[in-house]
């Protein structure tokens, strides 16, 4: 009704935006029965409000002069039930948003307006008010700068006391809501980069610095749960379990990032005060299984989730302090000195000195510490570097003693781990070693000591080699060790000695003999397109950078680890062993031309042109080549018999095999009622997988095994062999009569004659791949 009287004045107007204010000074009580005039009220105001601030400066006087703010708080007081909380909330944050005028949000911010719509006193109970609540914090966080935060600040003398905008945000920083939880920690990045000293002092200090440890704290809760599906001995599948794992590492991720950002913010007590709660909470309890000292405190973490998790902070957090206090913690049982708390370090029988060590992470802990202190210096010298801490200042030094390499090997410790049998800890501990060598950040004394004790061995190298070698590992395993020696070579630029050549050239003919029995499997049809599409992924697999590698890699290892050697023979897993032989063997192939000097390109081609298509094709009618359902093609020299089917009974049919190329396939046919020598076609079903089998006793009948699974292959995409994977997928059987024996038999050999064709030119295309010099040619 308040609309129709204005229809005649600009909705824009000052005279207009003067009456919808004394409209809604006027309400007394908000409740279901004015409910929705209040709301269009508001809207009004906040359009005008926003149009005022670009273009009419005496709309906003108007606005202060009136105290539309106070109104709004007002509103919130008087509001009985009504629901409004929500709408106030959203046209609020709406209008803060648009205002771009500097004195506009300082007078919105002044006069504790904003504290107090904050602070009031709404009732979230589950519905939908929590993300109204929390978009308007976050918009007004979006408009603080320095000179406003004081406004939004309460002060005794020279200290903050309280801060609702901060106080009332972290309430729902473990909301259920992903929104919301993001929005939080955006709010929070807006304070930390506007804060002052006082702020930072108020922020830092118990109890609202509990919020640091609590985020840290739900860190490690969730890597807690993620080792315990790591390492769950339940019913689900290990897909079903890797699946989990990268849900639950991408929540640990996206938690380092943020903790990240905040030591981004570049100021000495917020960045202290993160790396305190990480360093206690998280890094060390993560680091202490890395260590198997004789008498140790139980961990939260297995030894492989420890790897991830410290190698994911490495990547992610990173930094010159955190990461030298993790290599000096890694390398402590390696570092020996003449003083008294080194001569104790770890002597080779793998016993310790608690107390020593304690010392020594007390000192480690003082040296990150002082690094954030020393707001920005360069390098930490004389008794603050981690030389100094230990000793010594470079691992040539003739005081250095570090630890012969063949007693280190037997020692506890990450060697312990480099060396282990389980190709999970040892390739994810020789992934956190070559972090720590490649980081610029890394204190020269620790990288030097890590490239001495480890790197230049050739025991690496044959570690890795074994693992390849190794017949009972899965593909998965083979790709990483892979990663790990085209690394490890390119790094050393090493020339592989006469055992690990022998070791290798065992793992590559175990390979090619693997392919070479897929020429006999179910899926012979698909190697060749498997073979180019896999060799473009593994190539780009092999060469990707160190610094872009995930460490989730190991937790899926270690589930996926054992090779599935059941006799099931369903054609998902025929089409999965395949792909995995077809990986396995480009993955040595690739590796051989590293080893040996040759060139990788980067496209696989088999030369297809050369071989003769049309041979098998001499006997057949042209017309089979296209023939789909329904296609009338001629009968030619196609077998009689006969078929049941579950819902049309016994059906007398013709059948005739076909191969053309790298395709084959088995038409089932009916006679044409007009035309004698035409068939119908009304099934199809690929040669390679067939299995002709007569029945034992009864040897007129001819058992057909039919692929029912589709793989979806698509070459356009490296990783669609996975896509569609199912171990669940029943195949089809057919079985035919026939009048005879003879029949039968003939029909037999006419099925594994042209299956024979198809298997030849899929033999004679990859033919030079398998050969010793396939990559010379």
């Amino acid at each position: 009704m308040w609309r129709s009287l204005w229809r005649s004045i600009d909705r824009f107007s000052p005279q207009y935006f003067k009456y919808v204010i004394n409209e809604l000074r006027g309400i007394k009580v908000v409740d279901r029965s004015n409910r929705e005039m209040v709301i269009d009220l508001m809207q009004s105001i906040v359009e005008t409000v926003t149009y005022g601030d670009r273009h009419d400066p005496l709309i906003f006087e108007y606005f202060m002069e009136y105290q539309v703010m106070a109104e709004f708080v007002r509103v919130l007081r008087i509001s009985k039930n009504s629901r409004i909380e929500a709408t106030l909330l959203q046209y609020l944050s709406i209008m803060i948003q648009n205002i771009d005028s500097e004195h506009a949000i300082y007078y919105c911010f002044s006069n504790d307006y904003i504290n107090n719509i904050i602070t009031h006193p709404y009732k979230f109970d589950g519905g939908d008010l929590a993300p109204y609540y929390i978009s308007f914090l976050r918009a007004v966080s979006s408009k603080i700068n320095r000179d406003t935060l004081c406004l939004l600040v309460k002060v005794d003398g020279d200290n903050v006391i309280s801060f609702p905008l901060y106080s009332e945000a972290l309430k729902f920083a473990r909301h259920g809501e992903k929104m919301i939880q993001t929005a939080v920690r955006a709010l929070s990045l807006n304070v930390y980069n506007v804060s002052d000293h006082t702020v930072f002092q108020f922020l830092t200090s118990p109890p609202v610095s509990n919020y640091f440890s609590d985020l840290v704290q739900s860190l490690k809760e969730q890597c807690i749960s993620l080792d315990t599906i790591v390492h769950a001995n339940n019913e689900t599948s290990p897909q079903g379990r890797i699946k989990d794992i990268q849900l639950d590492t991408d929540k640990v991720v996206d938690d380092l990032y943020y903790l990240k950002d905040i030591i981004c913010v570049g100021e000495w007590r917020l960045s202290r005060c993160v790396m305190e709660n990480l360093l206690k909470l998280l890094v060390l309890p993560a680091l202490l299984p890395l260590l198997l000292f004789e008498e140790k405190s139980d961990s939260s973490f297995s030894a492989v989730t420890s790897l991830y998790i410290v190698s994911r902070i490495l990547q992610v957090v990173g930094g010159r302090s955190l990461i030298n206090f993790i290599a000096g913690i890694i390398l402590y049982p390696y570092l020996a000195s003449s003083k008294e708390d080194a001569a104790q370090v770890n002597n080779c029988d793998g016993t310790s000195d608690s107390d020593s060590f304690s010392r020594y992470i007390s000192k480690l802990e003082a040296i990150v510490y002082a690094d954030f202190e020393s707001e920005g210096t360069e390098n930490i010298n004389g008794e603050n570097s981690l030389g100094g801490l230990v000793g010594y200042k470079s691992c040539d030094s003739p005081s250095v003693s570090c630890i012969d390499y063949k007693k280190c090997t037997k020692r506890n410790g990450i060697l312990g781990y480099v060396f282990s049998d389980n190709p999970a800890l040892s390739l994810s501990s020789l992934y956190l070693l070559l972090i720590l060598a490649e980081s610029k950040d890394c204190d020269g004394f620790l990288s030097g000591m890590i490239r001495s004790i480890v790197l230049p061995h050739e025991k690496i190298v044959n570690v890795l080699l074994k693992v390849l070698a190794n017949p009972l590992h899965t593909v998965l395993t083979y790709q990483q060790t892979g990663w790990f020696l085209e690394k490890w070579l390119g790094f050393q630029g090493m020339k592989l000695g006469n055992d690990c050549s022998m070791l290798f050239n065992t793992s590559y003919e175990q390979s090619r003999v693997q392919l070479q029995k897929e020429l006999d499997g179910p899926w012979f049809d698909y190697i060749p397109d498997t073979l180019r599409n896999e060799w473009e992924s593994c190539k780009k697999d092999l060469e990707e950078p160190m610094n872009q590698k995930d460490p989730l890699f190991a937790l899926e290892l270690h589930i996926g680890q054992q090779k599935d050697n059941s006799c099931a023979t369903t054609s998902s897993v025929s089409w999965q062993r395949m792909v995995d032989a077809v990986k396995d063997f480009v993955l040595h192939l690739q590796l051989k031309a590293l080893i040996w000097k040759q060139d990788r390109p980067d496209k696989l081609v088999l030369d297809v042109e050369t071989l003769s298509t049309s041979e098998s094709w001499k006997t057949r009618s042209s017309d089979h080549s296209s023939a789909n359902f329904g296609a009338e093609v001629a009968l030619g020299s196609a077998f009689s018999c006969r078929i049941a089917f579950s819902n049309a009974g016994i059906r007398d049919i013709y059948a005739i095999p076909v191969s053309k190329g790298k395709t084959g396939k088995l038409l089932l046919m009916e006679k044409h009622p007009f035309r004698t020598q035409k068939g119908v076609v009304i099934a199809i079903a690929p040669l390679p997988g067939l299995s002709p089998k007569i029945d034992k006793e009864h040897p007129t009948w001819l058992h057909l095994q039919i692929r029912e699974f589709d793989p979806r292959f698509d070459s356009s995409k490296t990783k669609s062999h996975h896509s569609k994977r199912s171990n669940h997928v029943t195949d089809g059987k057919w079985t035919l009569g026939f009048p005879n024996a003879e029949a039968c038999k003939a029909a037999q050999l006419m099925i594994l004659e042209e299956t024979s064709r198809q298997r030849s030119f899929v033999e004679r295309q990859i033919a030079l791949m398998l050969r010793d010099n396939a990559l010379v040619d």
